[in-house]
Order: structure tokens, then C-alpha cells, then sequence
């Protein structure tokens, strides 16, 4: 099969030039923003990098100390030359985040920069109603997962990083979901046999729909990974720090379904049969087919692999803009387990859609592909 254009900063694609060329610059500025008690010399390096970004500088390498040296050495040598909008997308992003991190100084004092966005979220009250709702469904094991998984596929919409996105919350209309493999899926969560592994995206309100997920398999008798970025990167993504926050504020609540469910994670952590799993690898430019084996071995032989977001469809998909008719299994032929790709639409890349439906979409919405009101739960079994 012959590969498909990886996306690129330029403006050979209007989504990818907007977001380094803009939004980047103002998650920089929003981070601050939030952050007062920033050093100066860390302002001065923020604001240094917005305007490298906005203005096509060439992008710098990375400094020493740092333990992931070799991995960003040897990405950055491989677009040796690049400037910040003529280079890969998913380069260009992913890297960005970790000169952030580089910038806060975050491996010398595990002091996340985007703690009180975080905050702000569970702060709410759309995330504990949700929650709420996740925790009173009723029916069959089958019936409440089958439910599960579409309250999950749109948590995803909440994104601290793309305001977009959040606008349309997490009710969506009956044509919204473009693929919806739910059914087989359940089959498979149900009658399959080893380790559910669910591959993070954002923490907030995806991460609460998530843990319910987990829970309800945890109580079935199925053992879960939950595979974390290392630190903190894409504003919301999720960290193990965040994971323990979580259990926290659930065991917190008032209402006993809440705290139940917050006790009954915490357990299955102690007991084993819940982990957490964080690796460099998730933060990394790294596309899924070029997995490392460490990655690779640790899905053989898994019930289900559900890979979660934006970001980590477009690290399967190896960022390319594959016809959207290309199937699914096409693309995904490397991959050593089932899985489940689920995700609201933020960004161009997108596969095994039926044939026909990119362009009926692109007469009704010219920025379905971009603006997170639709979604996919679509599945390699």
C-alpha cells in the first residue's frame, strides 16, 4: 500500500499552519497567564519561543540535562534545517510541548504548568454530572458497557487545549458518531480473554469517563493498563500524578456512587489488577508503527487495546492524510492486538469511513474534519 502525505506546518494544510503559526503561540501565553509565579528568565525563554514559532524561526535543539536526549537529538538531527512552519506536524507539536517542559524546569521540580487548567475543570460542575450519570445506568453488563463506551468516545471533546472543540460538550446528535462499532466491541470487552489496555489522552473530564470504563471492566473480573504520558504535554493530557488526583477528589465527594467508585479503583491498584503504565514513549515523535518492542511486547496477547484522542489517532494513523476510505485495518496491519481507536474529530487525519461519507461532510461542514463535534469509535478485531 502506498503511504499517504504526512501532514505538514506549511500551507499545504490550513489546520496544521493555524495551529503552530496561532494556537501555540496562545496555549504559551494562556500557560503564563496561569502560572504568576513563573522566574522571569522563564518568561523571557516563553515568550522567546511564541515569537520563534509565530515568525518561522528554525527550530532549536534540545539542551542538556535531559534524560530523553537521545530520542530528541536524534529527531532533531532527522529535520536538521526545519523552521517552525516547513516541517512535520506531529514533530512540530509534540516537540514543542517538551521545550515547554524543558522551560519550567518541570524534571528538576514535577511542577506541572498545566495544573490549574486542570483544576479549573474539576472545579466544575460538567464533569461531576457526567460522572454521575456514568454511575447510575442501569441494565445488563453488556447494556451499561455498550452506554460506557459512548459517554467515553465524547469526553474526549473536552480539551483544555482547544477551546473548539469543548464548545460542543459531550451531547452529541444521532449522526455525530461517523463509525460506531460499539456492538462487536462489547462482544469482545466481554468474551475476549487477557489485559484491557486503554492508551490515555486528556485528564478532567475524559479521564472521569475513562476510570468508569475501567471500573466497570475491573468489576467484571478484567485486568486493566492504563498507559500515561510521562509528563505533562498537550495542556490536559493525562500524567500518573493526575490519576492519583483523581482517585482523590473521588473519594472527596458526598455522593456514594462517586466515592465507591474512587474506593474501588484505588483497590484494584493495590491489588494489581488496575496499573498505570507511563512511558517516554507517549511524549515522544515517535508514530505507532515504529513502536518500540517494549511498547509492542506489552500488547501481545491483550483483550483490547483502546487507543484514546486525537493525538494518539494521529500517532496510528503516522499522521498521514490517508482517503478517508482506507480501511481502518489497512492502516493498522502492524498492530499486535484488537483494537479500538476512539476519538472527537480535532484534526485532518481520519480513516475507514464508508466510502462517499468524506465528501457529503465536506458539503454540509468544511471544518467537520477540525472542530471536534464529530467523533469515531471504530474498531480492528
Amino acid at each position: 500500500m502506498i503511504k499517504a502525505p504526512k501532514i505538514r506546518t506549511d500551507t499545504s494544510n490550513a489546520f496544521a499552519h493555524h495551529t503552530v503559526q496561532v494556537r501555540i503561540p496562545g496555549i504559551i501565553h494562556d500557560t503564563q497567564a496561569n502560572n504568576p509565579d513563573f522566574t522571569p528568565a522563564m518568561n523571557a525563554a516563553l515568550d522567546e519561543l511564541a515569537e520563534e514559532m509565530t515568525n518561522d524561526a528554525l527550530i532549536r535543539p534540545i539542551v542538556l540535562p535531559a534524560p530523553d536526549w537521545e530520542h530528541w537529538h536524534a529527531v532533531n538531527q532527522a529535520h536538521a534545517g526545519d523552521t517552525w512552519l516547513h516541517t512535520d506536524w506531529f514533530y512540530a507539536e509534540v516537540y514543542f510541548y517538551r521545550l515547554l517542559i524543558q522551560i519550567v524546569r518541570w524534571w528538576e521540580t514535577g511542577r506541572d504548568p498545566f495544573l490549574p487548567k486542570k483544576k479549573e475543570e474539576y472545579a466544575g460542575t460538567r464533569v461531576w454530572e457526567l460522572l454521575a450519570q456514568s454511575q447510575a445506568l442501569e441494565g445488563s453488563h453488556e447494556d451499561k458497557l455498550y452506554d460506557l463506551l459512548s459517554l467515553v468516545v465524547w469526553g474526549n471533546r473536552i480539551d483544555l487545549s482547544f477551546a473548539a472543540s469543548m464548545e460542543h460538550g459531550h451531547t452529541a446528535d444521532a449522526d455525530d458518531l461517523l463509525v460506531d462499532d460499539r456492538e462487536k466491541v462489547v462482544k469482545q470487552l466481554v468474551s475476549g480473554s487477557g489485559t484491557v489496555h486503554l492508551i490515555a489522552d486528556n485528564a478532567g473530564t475524559e479521564l472521569a469517563m475513562d476510570c468508569a470504563l475501567i471500573a466497570a471492566l475491573l468489576d467484571a473480573g478484567v485486568e486493566v493498563m492504563l498507559h500515561l504520558k510521562l509528563h505533562p504535554t498537550f495542556v490536559s493530557d493525562a500524567t500518573v500524578p493526575d490519576l492519583w488526583t483523581f482517585i482523590d477528589l473521588l473519594e472527596a465527594r458526598r455522593e456514594t456512587a462517586i466515592q465507591s467508585l474512587g474506593q474501588r479503583l484505588r483497590a484494584h491498584v493495590e491489588t494489581g489488577r488496575l496499573r498505570f503504565a507511563p512511558d517516554a514513549y507517549w511524549n515522544s515523535a515517535i508514530a505507532l508503527p515504529d513502536m518500540p518492542q517494549r511498547i509492542a511486547q506489552v500488547f501481545e496477547g491483550a483483550r483490547l487495546v483502546i487507543i484514546k484522542g486525537d493525538a494518539n489517532y494521529r500517532r496510528m494513523v503516522s499522521d498521514r492524510l490517508w482517503p478517508a476510505d482506507t480501511p481502518l485495518a489497512d492502516v493498522v496491519d502492524y498492530f499486535p492486538a484488537p483494537l479500538l481507536a476512539m476519538r472527537a474529530l480535532k484534526s485532518d487525519p481520519i480513516v475507514g469511513l464508508p466510502a462517499g461519507m468524506a465528501q457529503k461532510l465536506d458539503q454540509i461542514d468544511s471544518q467537520w474534519r477540525v472542530n471536534g463535534k464529530r467523533g469515531v469509535l471504530q474498531a480492528r478485531l
